[in-house]
């Protein structure tokens, strides 16, 4: 099924903290876009869970931003190294400190 968002994503690997309470938990990025980030991990919330993540650009600038779970991928952890996709597809819902610098970020991935 084709996606029929119109949202450009980037792939993208960013080291990232999530939780529910707190950014506490660590993964990567698989990629990015202005709106969202799927985040590859086992450690799956539900969908419409809101988690507080603490994203790291390039240069060690963080971003800490709230996201809302969209949808997620369930893959045992012994083959998420095979598997494409593995892990949340995140919509980001507000930017508590950071967001100029992601916004930044975005904007030089676009023009690549």
């Amino acid at each position: 099924m084709a996606d029929k968002r119109d949202i450009t994503r980037h792939k993208k690997r960013l080291s990232l903290r999530f939780g529910t309470d707190q950014p506490s938990r660590l993964a990567f990025t698989e990629d990015v876009s202005a709106h969202g980030l799927f985040i590859k991990t086992t450690n799956l919330c539900p969908p419409g869970t809101r988690i507080q993540i603490e994203l790291t650009l390039p240069g060690d600038e963080s971003v800490f931003c709230e996201g809302m779970v969209r949808w997620t991928k369930k893959v045992p952890p012994q083959v998420i190294h095979l598997v494409k996709k593995s892990g949340m597809g995140i919509q980001i819902m507000k930017f508590i400190a950071g967001e100029e610098a992601f916004r930044h970020f975005i904007a030089e991935l676009h023009a690549r």
